[in-house]
C-alpha cells in the first residue's frame, strides 16, 4: 500500500480479509493459539515461521494496529505496548545494558526524566541531559559508552521543538541511533524517520487514539539503521534468553533489517510483559481512522488559542510553535506539515496562585491529567505531571511555577475562547 496517501492508509493500512469477510478488524479476545503440530510449533518459536503464539507477543488485532502505524510513519516494523513509558522503556533497555549511556533531551514529561534519571541509573545506565539543539553541548556529551540519542519531537510541556537534521546528522557522525518520542505529533505533522531519526515512539493514548478511552504504546523500527557494529553489544552478542541468537548477526534477510522490533518483542516483551491488550489495540485503530480529520481542527484551535493568549494582557508569555514569535517557529515550519500540535503553554501573570485561580475556573476546560483528548484539556505542569522532579529540576526543564498547560480540543473555537477568557477574568 506505499503508494496510498496518509488518510488512505489511516483506513486500510494493515486490514487482512479474515474467515468471516468482516470489513471491521475484529477483536481477538484470546492468550493462546492452536500450533498445527510439534513442527509448526517448533518453527514459531525458532523464527523458521512468522505467526501467532501468545498474546503477550502479538495478537491478530495488535498485528493490524502494529502494520498501520508503521505504514504511517513509513517504518518497516512496530511493536505496541502496554504504555508509551514502555515503549520509551523497553526501547532504552533493548540497546543499553549496564555501563552504557544514553544522551537526551532535558525538556521531557516528567515520566520520561524520572525513568532516565533515577530508574535506569539503578540498572547500571545513566543518561546526560542536553539542550538538544545545542549541536556543541550535544557532541560533547557522547562519550564511547554512549548508545543513544533521545529527544522529544516537541517537549513537554516547553513545547520546543527538535531539530532532527542537526540531531541525526551528528549521531550518525558517532554511529549512534536517534529515538523520538513523537506522541505530540503523530505521524501527519511529521515522520521522523524521513528526518534522520532510527526509533520512534508514541503514546497511543494521545491523539493517535483521541477519545482518553485507552492507554497503549508504539514503538516503530526504520529498518534501516546498522546493529551490526561491536559497541552494541545486545545485538552481536548471543542472546541468553533467546537460544543465543545474535539479532543483528544470524538473522535471514527479511528480519535482519528488523532486528531492533524482533529483539524488542522476544526479549523486553516477551520477558516483562507489558503487553497491549486486544480491546486496547482495537479502541486506537478506531482512533486512528479519523486522525486525520481530528489534527486539522486540534491544530486550527491552538493556533486561534495561542494568538488569543498573546494579545491578553492577564497573559506574560505564551510557548505554541505556530506562532511566528515563538523561537521554535523556524525549526518547526521546516519540518512540520499539516499544523504544529494541538497544546499551547502560557505564564499567567500573578504565577502559581493565578494559575490555580484560571484552571478551577475553567468550565469546558477538564482538569486532567492527560494531553490528546478531542476534549480541551488543562493542568499546571509544576504542581502535579512534574512535581516529582526537584525545583531546581523543573527550572533545568524550563517548567515555572506560573506555567499552565492547554491541550486544546475541537470543541467550536467561538467556546474554547469565551471559557478561557472567563477564567482569565
Amino acid at each position: 500500500m506505499s503508494n496510498y496517501k496518509f488518510e488512505t492508509l489511516a483506513l486500510h493500512a494493515g486490514r487482512a480479509e479474515d474467515s468471516q469477510k468482516s470489513l471491521g478488524i475484529p477483536v481477538h479476545r484470546t492468550a493462546a493459539y492452536l500450533f498445527d503440530n510439534t513442527t509448526h510449533a517448533a518453527n514459531l518459536f525458532g523464527l523458521k515461521e512468522l505467526g501467532n503464539i501468545y498474546t503477550r507477543l502479538m495478537n491478530p488485532t495488535q498485528d493490524a494496529l502494529e502494520q498501520r502505524i508503521a505504514a504511517l510513519e513509513g517504518g518497516a516494523a512496530a511493536v505496541a505496548l502496554s504504555s508509551g513509558t514502555s515503549g520509551n522503556f523497553y526501547t532504552a533497555i533493548n540497546i543499553c545494558k549496564q555501563g552504557d549511556e544514553i544522551v537526551s533531551s532535558k525538556n521531557l514529561y516528567g515520566g520520561t526524566f524520572t525513568m532516565f534519571n533515577d530508574i535506569l541509573p539503578s540498572y547500571g545506565i545513566n543518561t546526560t541531559f542536553v539542550d538538544i539543539n545545542n549541536d556543541a553541548e550535544l557532541e560533547g556529551a557522547i562519550t564511547e559508552n554512549t548508545k543513544m540519542i533521545f529527544t522529544e519531537i516537541i517537549g513537554n510541556p516547553t513545547l520546543d521543538v527538535a531539530n532532527l537534521k542537526s540531531i541525526s546528522a551528528i549521531a550518525k557522525k558517532h554511529g549512534l541511533p536517534v529515538v523520538v518520542d513523537s506522541t505530540f505529533t503523530t505521524p501527519l505533522l511529521i515522520k521522523p524517520l524521513e528526518h534522520g531519526a532510527d526509533i520512534v515512539v508514541h503514546s497511543l493514548t494521545k491523539w493517535i487514539g483521541g477519545h482518553g478511552v485507552g492507554v497503549g504504546g508504539i514503538v516503530v523500527d526504520s529498518g534501516k539503521f546498522n546493529w551490526n557494529q561491536p559497541k552494541f553489544t545486545q545485538f552481536v552478542e548471543p542472546e541468553k534468553s533467546y537460544g543465543g541468537m545474535r539479532f543483528g548477526v544470524d538473522l535471514p534477510p527479511g528480519l535482519i533489517e528488523v532486528a531492533f522490533a524482533l529483539r524488542l518483542r522476544l526479549v523486553p516483551l516477551r520477558n516483562l510483559g507489558a503487553a497491549i491488550s486486544p480491546d486496547n489495540a482495537w479502541i486506537f485503530l478506531q482512533g486512528i481512522e479519523t486522525l486525520a480529520l481530528r489534527m486539522e481542527r486540534h491544530c486550527e484551535n491552538a493556533l486561534k488559542v495561542a494568538e488569543y493568549l498573546e494579545a491578553s494582557d492577564k497573559v506574560d508569555w505564551v510557548r505554541y510553535p505556530g506562532l511566528k514569535s515563538d523561537p521554535s517557529y523556524a525549526v518547526a515550519s521546516e519540518q512540520f506539515e499539516n499544523g504544529f500540535g494541538s497544546v499551547v503553554v502560557f505564564g499567567i501573570k500573578g504565577g502559581s496562585d493565578a494559575g490555580a485561580d484560571f484552571i478551577n475556573s475553567l468550565e469546558l476546560f477538564s482538569h486532567v491529567a492527560n494531553v490528546g483528548d478531542v476534549k480541551s484539556l488543562a493542568i499546571h505542569p509544576a504542581s502535579t505531571t512534574h512535581s516529582q522532579l526537584t525545583p531546581e529540576q523543573q527550572n533545568n526543564a524550563g517548567i515555572s511555577p506560573e506555567l499552565v498547560r492547554l491541550s486544546v480540543g475541537i470543541e467550536n473555537i467561538t467556546d474554547i475562547i469565551a471559557d478561557i477568557e472567563k477564567a482569565l477574568a
